[in-house]
């Protein structure tokens, strides 16, 4: 592919990147960039002009009476445009276009300011209205590919003449700048080319109306001071002599004297062949530099549009964490009872007894606190009713569930005052009405039907129970041994457990007391080695466990406190998620992945090609 093709595919690869990162972008609140210079000029000047071979704009620009018709007509070969001796004769741009080319949805595109009108008489461009007007029509003479126009005055009184040749510039390619002694140095055509300059225009220069002879000396003069004023660095200069009656028929000589006016006119040249033969595609990209500079503007370019988006797309980001459904089941959560952990315990250390063991442990634990119901009613009658371990837990476990609620709560209310456009309306509708009560009502309600052990949890715990058996065989020889022997003695133990009183010797299991009391001395032993020190003498009854054995219990009882409740915050953190955040999570971590988003990525690096292409590195 050649570099004009390089050039218009990666322009094409950046606009549809945009316009699929547009979709993405107004999903997060940020506006469409049409109506910003650089949208405008990469859809009204760029892609236009991209899905045809290069086309050359070259446009007859200058002050008043200078002579910029007459040029025309001979660059165009024909009486073309009307030339007048009244200051700012043409008052509307006139373009000729090449045989093939009279395509009117074409020049729209290339002349969108301009209202297109068929040009069909040469004093048409002379009507005095407010509307910008541009007259068009075929030129029988006007090369391939080359567009030609005669702009209005830079220098009328008419200031609509002045924004018509404004608007012409932003559109040409190639300007032809007419100047003669007394125009070379005027403000407002310096004004004008000074503009051109900093667009990347070429620009051509034509002295005008000179004495071959006499201003010799001084074209070079005039030359280097309007380059100094304006910046300008003509590609091609020429002198033409006044000479009225080779103007009237077009035979006017054209002499090039050097980019810097210190040639001496030889033969005469035809400007309309050396534009023909200019380098159409290095002239084109070149002329495209100052939409691409715009297009490339750290802040008012297409870079200020991704890092806009990149800015909203934080907000999301923001939002999100903040609104992290997890983050607000971090809460205190409450220490499972003793109690729970040692039911547990015991169904799983029931399931490895033999089936002789198991029926015995069981009888006699159920006749055990038969006997015992007597001493724990007078326990109760003395210290007062006591409430069930677990209602105690469940009731903290409520509290912290509606604290992180309210929490969750508040901060939906911050963030629908001071949250971005896309977010605010959003947060409104989530909180309006009595919706905070009802969504405190239906987390109690839920909470209420939460079981406090779950199958989850118990399959966990009896995970974690096997493991331990298997790092500790030696101890758990030893309490199968002790199990399974006092089974033999299990009702002389009860009954001497129930006489000596030993139950209100002090809280023996921690929370379990009343709960453990019919049990026998050998079992409250083996659940208090498997469970890590759960009851208070336990261990030191187990005299032949190791240290190590201990302290790997402890930390066993730790992992099944830790990982209850990581799965009761999990639960919470579902259910919000499920019950209130959960679309709105999903839009907002969307809003915040637009910047890794695949069209945020072609947008990118599409910018940074063009910054690249070497047709740029002055810009």
């Amino acid at each position: 592919m050649d570099d004009y093709g390089q050039f218009a595919a990666e322009v094409k690869r950046l606009n549809s990147a945009l316009r699929a990162l547009g979709l993405q972008a107004a999903a997060i609140g940020v506006t469409s960039p049409e109506g910003q210079a650089w949208f405008e000029l990469l859809h009204k000047k760029l892609l236009p002009q991209l899905d045809m071979q290069p086309l050359l704009i070259v446009t007859v620009v200058g002050g008043t009476n200078i002579g910029k018709s007459v040029i025309f007509n001979h660059l165009a070969g024909e009486v073309a445009s009307a030339s007048s001796p009244l200051a700012a004769g043409t008052r509307h741009p006139v373009c000729l276009v090449p045989p093939g080319l009279e395509d009117p949805a074409l020049l729209k595109r290339l002349f969108e300011p301009f209202t297109l009108s068929r040009w069909h008489a040469a004093g048409d461009a002379l009507e005095d209205v407010p509307e910008h007007r541009l007259f068009w029509r075929v030129g029988a003479e006007v090369p391939p590919r080359l567009l030609l126009l005669d702009a209005p005055d830079v220098d009328s009184d008419a200031p609509i003449n002045w924004q018509r040749a404004r608007a012409i510039r932003e559109t040409t390619d190639v300007l032809l700048a007419v100047l003669t002694q007394q125009k070379y140095n005027d403000a407002a055509v310096k004004q004008f080319f000074r503009e051109a300059v900093e667009a990347d225009k070429p620009i051509v220069v034509l002295f005008n109306q000179c004495d071959l002879t006499a201003d010799a000396p001084y074209w070079p003069r005039w030359l280097e001071t309007f380059c100094a004023t304006t910046g300008a660095r003509p590609e091609l200069v020429y002198v033409i002599p006044y000479d009225r009656q080779a103007a009237e028929s077009l035979e006017l000589p054209f002499y090039r004297v050097g980019t810097d006016g210190h040639g001496v006119p030889g033969r005469p040249a035809s400007l309309r062949e050396e534009l023909a033969r200019l380098h159409f595609d290095a002239v084109k990209i070149r002329t495209f530099g100052g939409a691409i500079r715009r297009l490339l503007d750290p802040e008012r370019g297409a870079a200020g549009y991704l890092a806009t988006v990149r800015a909203a797309a934080g907000e999301f980001t923001a939002a999100a964490a903040a609104l992290s459904a997890n983050e607000f089941a971090r809460v205190a959560w409450p220490t499972l009872p003793t109690s729970v952990l040692v039911d547990e315990i015991r169904a799983w250390w029931d399931t490895a007894r033999s089936g002789w063991s198991r029926r015995v442990h069981g009888f006699y634990r159920t006749v055990g606190q038969g006997v015992l119901w007597p001493a724990r009613k007078a326990v109760e009658a003395m210290a007062g009713p006591r409430q069930p371990p677990l209602e105690t837990f469940q009731a903290k476990e409520r509290a912290a569930v509606l604290w992180a609620v309210e929490k969750l709560l508040d901060e939906l209310d911050r963030l629908a005052e001071v949250g971005n456009d896309t977010l605010r309306p959003r947060l409104r509708r989530m909180l309006g009405g009595a919706a905070r009560a009802e969504l405190l009502d239906r987390v109690q309600q839920a909470h209420a039907e939460l079981p406090a052990v779950d199958t989850d949890y118990r399959a966990f715990l009896r995970t974690e129970l096997d493991a331990w058996t298997q790092t500790n065989p030696r101890a758990v020889r030893l309490l199968k041994s002790l199990d399974h022997a006092l089974a033999f003695a299990r009702p002389a133990i009860t009954v001497s457990l129930a006489v000596s009183g030993w139950v209100f010797a002090g809280d023996l299991v921690g929370q379990a007391a009343v709960h453990a009391a019919g049990d026998t001395l050998g079992q409250i032993a083996t659940e208090a080695a498997i469970a890590g020190g759960i009851t208070g003498g336990g261990e030191a009854m187990l005299s032949t466990t190791s240290e190590g054995i201990r302290k790997g219990a402890a930390r066993l009882f730790f992992r099944l406190q830790a990982r209850y409740a990581q799965q009761r915050a999990a639960w919470l953190a579902d259910w919000l998620q499920r019950e209130l955040l959960g679309g709105l999570l999903a839009e907002l971590r969307h809003g915040a992945e637009v910047p890794d988003s695949a069209a945020f990525r072609d947008v990118e690096a599409s910018l940074e090609r063009l910054r690249q292409w070497r047709y740029n590195e002055d810009l």
